[in-house]
């Protein structure tokens, strides 16, 4: 199974974005963690965190299974659940897939996960972004009313210790084109109300994920660019 990632730096200091993919047996995982803040402290984090994810969601053939057991591996980690401490954290998507079986797809925080049907023209949002925008949305406050930087006020992340941890999963079908993406690379295509599909549908994955981050960058903010990660799989 072809898959590529790219990424672009944007405005930030340090890339703290991070992909990985592990394959046991013919199941393959494919990880995503958009870390929170900008250091080397996190982005070293990040990058080794999502190669645990993947190695986890692989292992155990299930992305919501693999994601519970890394949240709980980084919940545990000495100095988590001090109030005053600043360990590196991550939002994080991961899939799982096996041949002629359900995709699985799993997440916290606001990373999102996208499967564009073989042979369609609509793709399909398979994550519900844990922040504080969709709060107020699930609570009735109309679009209008929402400042844009609700959005950023994510509600959870790995590590997270604040009662029973806000995982969400889904299922969809095992072919097609599976696309995971951070905020970085999702929200100015929204913003500019830039068609996702004919970006995600153009040619192989590496050049799926190329176009992807380098539209996403050149339609964000001035000088206000965020990290943005695309991991692009064909699912057979």
């Amino acid at each position: 199974m072809a898959h590529a990632a790219r990424q672009r730096i944007g405005n930030r200091s340090h890339q703290c974005d991070a992909t990985a993919t592990h394959t046991i047996d013919g199941t393959r995982a494919y990880a995503l963690l958009d870390g929170i803040g900008s250091s080397s402290e996190v982005q070293e984090w990040t990058r080794a965190t999502a190669r645990r994810l993947a190695t986890a969601a692989a292992a155990c053939g299930s992305a919501e299974t693999g994601l519970r057991a890394l949240h709980a591996w980084a919940a545990a980690e000495e100095g988590r659940s001090d109030p005053w401490s600043d360990l590196p954290t991550a939002c994080a998507v991961v899939a799982v897939h096996t041949p002629r079986r359900p995709l699985t797809v799993a997440w916290c925080g606001d990373a999102r996960a996208y499967h564009l049907p073989a042979g369609g023209d609509t793709a399909r949002l398979l994550t519900r972004d844990h922040n504080m925008r969709q709060v107020m949305l699930d609570n009735g406050y109309p679009p209008a009313r929402i400042r844009p930087g609700r959005r950023n006020i994510v509600v959870s992340y790995l590590g997270h210790t604040d009662g029973e941890p806000l995982i969400g999963n889904d299922i969809t079908e095992p072919e097609g084109r599976l696309l995971l993406a951070s905020d970085g690379a999702y929200e100015p295509l929204a913003d500019g109300c830039v068609p996702l599909e004919p970006l995600l549908a153009a040619g192989d994955p590496a050049t799926a994920a190329r176009a992807l981050v380098t539209t996403a960058i050149d339609n964000a903010p001035a000088k206000r660019a965020d990290n943005a990660t695309a991991l692009v799989a064909d699912l057979t």
